[in-house]
């Protein structure tokens, strides 16, 4: 996620979130060495389709934000950039990753599921507006080369190309 990318992020952000994300908390995550921000962007490289946030604790991976433009959910565009998450949680020396949904987020928790996401807990009152417990989830022994497998089969599934990172020109 780059600067430029805001913008269209914050658009998404308020579409998707009961209690969005400032332009100042989105700067102060990004600029963040232990945290990873991805965004899928449109095939012209034009348009944020969706964005999520990765951020890292001592051998563990926590989800901070997924979030996709309303116009193209049920695109597949989650799993990619979940699929992006893992992997990069593996690569920085992670063996588990963790997250919280709202317990009413069937289609989330679907996307989460595939990625072998289990429920361990429950935050009770997380979200506000409306007032919604979280459901915690983890998912285990992500660099394993079983996961390593489920990884591979979820990107075999998938049309077109992964999300790339490009470094800034």
């Amino acid at each position: 996620m780059r600067r430029r990318h805001l913008r269209n992020v914050l658009r998404i952000e308020e579409q998707t979130s009961s209690t969005p994300w400032s332009l100042g908390l989105f700067l102060a995550e990004v600029r963040r060495d232990e945290r990873d921000y991805i965004v899928a962007l449109s095939p012209d490289d034009e348009r944020v389709l969706g964005f999520a946030g990765l951020l890292y604790v001592v051998g563990e991976g926590h989800v901070t934000t997924v979030a996709v433009d309303p116009k193209v959910q049920g695109g597949r565009i989650g799993t990619r950039l979940m699929l992006e998450l893992a992997r990069r949680a593996t690569s920085r020396g992670s063996d588990s990753i963790t997250l919280e949904v709202r317990a009413s987020n069937k289609a989330a928790l679907a996307l989460y599921r595939h990625f072998g996401f289990a429920p361990s807990g429950v935050r009770k009152d997380y979200y506000k507006d409306p007032t919604e417990d979280a459901l915690v989830l983890w998912a285990h022994d992500i660099d394993s080369p079983e996961y390593a497998e489920r990884l591979a089969f979820i990107e075999e599934q998938l049309p077109g190309a992964p999300i790339e990172q490009k470094e800034p020109a």
